[in-house]
C-alpha cells in the first residue's frame, strides 16, 4: 500500500491534492484560481456543495466592505434618550430587535446601545428609570472597513453590533455580526423574520415550471409527476448542481430523466432558480 495519504481515494483524489499542494508550495496565485481548485474539489466529491458555498463566501468576505451589507440609516430602529419608558417598550416590542442605538438631541449623537433585556428590571419601577445608566458603549466603524476585519473585531470585543459613520462623522448605517455571517453561510432566519413561506414553484402557461432551487425534491415530484430520489439531496438545487458537476451559471441547462433544467437565476455562490421542461 502506498504511503501517499491521497492514494486511498483514487486518481482523482491524488490529482486534486497534487494540484493543491503545488498551489501552496509555489508562488501565490490569484483568488480566481483558488476558487477554481475548490470547485474542482467539489466536482471530485471532496467537498459538498454547501461546504463549497461557505468557503467561497468566506473568500468573498475579504472583498466586501461594511457599506456593502449595512442597514441604511433610514431603516435603523433608534430610541431617543428622552422618550418615556412606555414609548421605548412599545418600540422594542414592535421591532422585535434585541439591541437599539440610543441617541441624544439628534440621531448623529449616539449615546450608547440599549439591550432589550436590560429593561426587564424596570417593569413596575418606571420612576427609577434612567436609560443612560444601562447603556452599553457604542462601536463606531467607517464605511470602508473590510468585513473580515469587522468579523475579527466582533470576535475579539464580543460585540454583535456596530454603527457605521460616514466621512463627516454622521451615522450612515448599522451592521450586525449576523449581516457578516450571512455573507458566508447564506440567509439566517430568526424568530422575528417573516414566517410566510414563499411559493417555490410556478406553472407557466405553456406547461413549463419556474422552480426555486430550494424546492424540496418531494414537492417537485408531487407537482410534476417525477420520481426523483431524495435520499442523497433534499432540494432540486442540490440535485441539479450535482448533475452539472459545478456551480452553473445563468443560461446553462442539463437533462435529468425526462426533465430539462435551464438555469434562470444564479450568482457566484449558488444556483437559485430553474425553468423546467418535461420532454
Amino acid at each position: 500500500m502506498s504511503d501517499d495519504p491521497g492514494s486511498t481515494s483514487g486518481p482523482a483524489h491524488r490529482t486534486w491534492w497534487d494540484r493543491l499542494g503545488h498551489m501552496f508550495s509555489g508562488e501565490p496565485r490569484n483568488r480566481d484560481e483558488l476558487i477554481e481548485e475548490l470547485r474542482s474539489a467539489q466536482t471530485n466529491g471532496l467537498l459538498s456543495v454547501n461546504t463549497l458555498t461557505m468557503v467561497e463566501g468566506a473568500i468573498k468576505v475579504t472583498e466586501l466592505s461594511v457599506d456593502d451589507v449595512m442597514v441604511p440609516r433610514a431603516q435603523i430602529v433608534m430610541l431617543a434618550a428622552e422618550s418615556p419608558l412606555p414609548d421605548m417598550l412599545a418600540a422594542v416590542v414592535e421591532s422585535g430587535h434585541s439591541r437599539f442605538p440610543v441617541h441624544g438631541e439628534d440621531k448623529d449623537e449616539i449615546l450608547g446601545i440599549l439591550l432589550a433585556k436590560d429593561l426587564l428590571k424596570y417593569f413596575g419601577a418606571a420612576e427609577h428609570f434612567d436609560i443612560r445608566a444601562i447603556l452599553r458603549p457604542a462601536v463606531l466603524i467607517p464605511e470602508s472597513m473590510r468585513l473580515n476585519v469587522l468579523l475579527e473585531e466582533f470576535r475579539l470585543s464580543r460585540n454583535h453590533m456596530a454603527l457605521v459613520v460616514n466621512e463627516y462623522g454622521g451615522v450612515a448605517g448599522l451592521v450586525t455580526i449576523e449581516d457578516v455571517l450571512e455573507q458566508i453561510v447564506g440567509e439566517i432566519d430568526d424568530e422575528h423574520d417573516d414566517e410566510e413561506e414563499p411559493e417555490l414553484m410556478h406553472v407557466q402557461p405553456g406547461g413549463d415550471w419556474l422552480v426555486s432551487a430550494l424546492t424540496p425534491i418531494e414537492d417537485f415530484n408531487e407537482q410534476t409527476g417525477a420520481d426523483f430520489s431524495d435520499e442523497e439531496y433534499d432540494t432540486v438545487g442540490g440535485m441539479v448542481t450535482s448533475e452539472f458537476g459545478h456551480l452553473p451559471e445563468v443560461g446553462e441547462e442539463v437533462s435529468i430523466g425526462d426533465y430539462l433544467f435551464h438555469v434562470t437565476e444564479a450568482d457566484d455562490r449558488r444556483v437559485q432558480g430553474f425553468r423546467v421542461v418535461r420532454r
